[in-house]
């Protein structure tokens, strides 16, 4: 059963609206389905979204924040919990132990980052927690077809690539994560090759 989920999005809600729609869907359904949301802790772009989305229908809303972000007064004040860390890598390691699977939404460099960071954790056997995307408008539509060109390639085996999961719906999202185990698969292709 998964009691948190983590969800990485932007700082922004970006240019079109189906992004802040599908923000506000996820959050929703979190609070509907019992569900934590574990969060950058922002008030702004598609992080304020969901967390006022999942607000707005009673569920609880968990933001892991730097200090220095706190600092420029970007941080949510109506929070079911707000937890202040001093470095992006303690909000990682704080956002990753809250949590008992991750999704990303749209956004840049720190969601791709955060995003993965767990999902090569899962790869290394450090956890056993589902990752996916919530591709909305096909957003992730690239970062997909190079995870497959890594399989043809070389680069990932084809069990790795089974641990990133995608959907363009956030209730079916939810569904598959809820009933997905993370299989254990060794992460090496070929030790012997140099």
């Amino acid at each position: 059963m998964l009691r948190r989920i983590c969800v990485f999005c932007g700082s922004s809600l970006g240019v079109q609206t189906v992004y802040a729609r599908a923000a506000d869907d996820l959050g929703r359904l979190l609070a509907q389905r019992g569900i934590e949301l574990v969060y950058g802790g922002g008030n702004v772009g598609l992080m304020g979204r969901i967390a006022d989305a999942c607000l707005s229908q009673g569920g609880r809303a968990i933001g892991v924040m730097p200090r220095s972000l706190v600092e420029k007064e970007i941080a949510h004040k109506g929070l079911t919990e707000l937890h202040v860390v001093e470095s992006m890598h303690a909000r990682k390691a704080l956002m990753a132990d809250l949590s008992d699977a991750f999704i990303a939404m749209p956004g840049g460099y720190g969601t791709w980052d955060e995003f993965c960071e767990v999902l090569t954790w899962s790869q290394l056997g450090l956890q056993r927690k589902a990752c996916a995307l919530l591709n909305v408008d096909g957003y992730y539509d690239a970062f997909l077809n190079m995870a497959d060109r890594a399989v043809d390639q070389g680069f990932l085996r084809d069990a790795h690539r089974q641990l990133l999961l995608s959907d363009t719906d956030p209730g079916r999202l939810l569904d598959r994560l809820t009933s997905y185990t993370v299989p254990i698969v060794d992460k090496w292709i070929n030790r012997s090759t140099r």
